[in-house]
């Protein structure tokens, strides 16, 4: 039998390399974006989850029997968060609805609903680390919760059945993408490296010293490819890390020296790079020139505020896995691997100069 998959957010980290994985596997893959880009193995749908008319027209005969949800719209509030993801979730699962064809849909959220949405993030009483699924919800507004309402409301009403995959920040590459670590650190290394500058943590001393984790995009593939197939995996929530632990105060000196600098070391005073990256886009500019580069427009590639957020947590982030370790899913990767993989990959693209 030939599962037939739409990937929503195609071209963001999870979206593309979800649609990697499927297609390896032998998936008929179908990737929805408002501009897809040329990818082996996935055919493309251009279309805008807030037009539902057109939305309607692009799916039209695609039948999915999975769909995987692996995109978000930022708003200027989290009651927009709200309203406007709410609307996307609603108007695809209408315009899916006709042709009956789908089987299970899989959404992709995050740690925000431990805690909380960027207009409280880690404030207020959160739950105890490791963060489990059995913790439930926060007493607050949260975009993440009005998409599970949706996805929960849809199955119900034309029954198919869900999974929801919590990742902590995802390493992995897609260029424009609004929420990216990984690329982030290393065109800021790569500027460190060019120019002579100090390569300093941008972050918070609980976030030095603390144990922390994070996903590669390739675990939160390989979690909601399993959990769309499997019987253990129905109706249920998890999250997804890569099942190892760190502290910053070691991964950053791990980063450098893939860099082929210093890491210079913390002194306790939070340096966010919204800060240090805020003139850099000329300098950026002048390394892709130089180097011949595919971008060179620094904002499609970094996300200071996003890693701002993230380093300067005045908290410890620790996931627990056991849920889907208990029903069968053994995936595991290195996180400085991870974040090695990346820069690999970067500089093959021609993203990143080369060593």
């Amino acid at each position: 039998m030939t599962h037939r998959a739409l990937v929503v957010g195609v071209t963001g980290i999870q979206g593309r390399a979800l649609a990697d994985r499927l297609a390896a596997e032998g998936w008929e893959v179908h990737g929805l974006a408002r501009t897809p880009k040329e990818q082996t193995g996935v055919r493309p749908v251009a279309a805008d989850l807030l037009d539902p008319d057109a939305l309607g027209t692009a799916l039209q005969g695609i039948d999915p029997t999975h769909v995987f949800l692996t995109t978000w719209l930022r708003m200027d509030t989290e009651a927009e968060n709200i309203r406007v993801n709410s609307e996307m979730l609603r108007n695809l699962f209408d315009a899916l609805r006709p042709a009956g064809s789908v089987e299970h849909v899989a959404l992709a959220t995050g740690l925000k609903h431990y805690l909380g949405p960027f207009e409280a993030y880690g404030k207020g009483e959160l739950p105890k680390t490791p963060f489990r699924e059995d913790q439930g919800r926060l007493d607050v507004k949260n975009f993440y919760y009005a998409q599970e309402d949706e996805l929960f409301a849809a199955a119900e009403r034309d029954g198919f059945t869900w999974s929801v995959h919590r990742p902590h920040t995802v390493i992995g590459q897609a260029v424009g993408n609004a929420m990216n670590m990984g690329q982030t650190l290393a065109v800021h290394a790569t500027i460190c490296r060019e120019t002579g500058r100090p390569f300093r943590f941008p972050g918070s001393q609980v976030q030095w010293d603390a144990l922390t984790d994070m996903t590669d995009a390739r675990q939160l593939a390989a979690q909601m490819a399993w959990a769309a197939l499997s019987e253990e995996a129905r109706n249920e929530d998890f999250n997804v890390v890569n099942g190892d632990v760190f502290r910053w105060s070691w991964m950053w000196g791990r980063i450098a020296e893939w860099f082929g600098i210093e890491a210079e070391e913390f002194d306790g005073i939070e340096r966010p790079l919204e800060e240090q990256m805020a003139g850099d886009a000329k300098t950026w500019a002048e390394i892709a020139d130089r180097h011949g580069l595919v971008e060179r427009d620094l904002d499609r590639l970094a996300s200071p505020w996003h890693t701002d957020a993230d380093l300067g947590r005045p908290i410890e982030v620790v996931t627990d896995m056991s849920k889907s370790r208990k029903r069968g899913f053994t995936g595991y990767v290195a996180t400085d691997e991870a974040f090695f993989d990346l820069f690999d990959r970067l500089r093959a693209d021609g993203i990143l100069p080369g060593a």
